[in-house]
């Protein structure tokens, strides 16, 4: 089967979002997931279809309630079997939201659970920076603020070294990998700061 192509992804996810921080996370998480793909020799394609729909419905169902099989994310992935997308993607995103309690079996699976949440700390430890860029963040930043519970409040710590210690990486080098991912698309993400002005 055909993969579907990312420029569908893209049209798909902006179809479906109007929130332009909500857009940039899944394009972070993409970002992400490309540059993980190529450290493990996987298909870059693939995993970065994975990171750039796996929220692409929470605008319309955003799952309050968490729960297991509808709203975010079941019923996004309901609409991506429609449309043709291979199994393995659609179980990787049903497996980053933990309460679907679909277990997460490849390494693909793994990787988009463990980028999720960080990309969103990332984010926000680029945005209070006096440079508002991610092109001068440092990983030991992120952790500092990661231990302000205070600090993004959304964001499940317990999610990113969970999600760390599964995919078999250190902490603190999985920060500076998805940094260092997310520093290839600053000026998508909003995230060249000053340092591009």
């Amino acid at each position: 089967m055909t993969l579907p192509t990312r420029d569908d992804a893209l049209r798909l996810m902006e179809e479906w979002t109007a929130s332009d921080s909500l857009r940039k996370h899944m394009l972070a998480v993409e970002a992400a997931m490309r540059a993980y793909a190529r450290r493990f020799g996987e298909d870059e394609a693939r995993w970065g279809l994975a990171g750039l729909l796996h929220d692409f419905d929470y605008e319309r169902f955003p799952n309050d309630a968490q729960a297991a099989d509808a709203e975010h994310p079941s019923e996004g992935v309901r609409h991506l079997r429609t449309l043709g997308y291979p199994e393995d993607i659609l179980q990787a995103i049903l497996g980053h939201a933990a309460y679907t309690g679909v277990a997460r079996e490849t390494r693909m699976a793994q990787a988009l659970f463990a980028v999720d949440e960080l990309c969103g700390l990332i984010t926000a430890a680029a945005l209070v920076r006096p440079s508002r860029s991610v092109l001068d963040l440092e990983a030991s930043s992120v952790r500092k603020r990661m231990k302000d519970k205070a600090f993004a409040r959304g964001v499940n710590r317990e999610d990113v070294i969970n999600g760390a210690a599964a995919l078999g990486v250190e902490l603190e080098a999985h920060i500076a990998f998805v940094i260092e991912a997310m520093r290839g698309s600053a000026s998508a993400l909003g995230l060249a700061g000053v340092a591009a002005g």
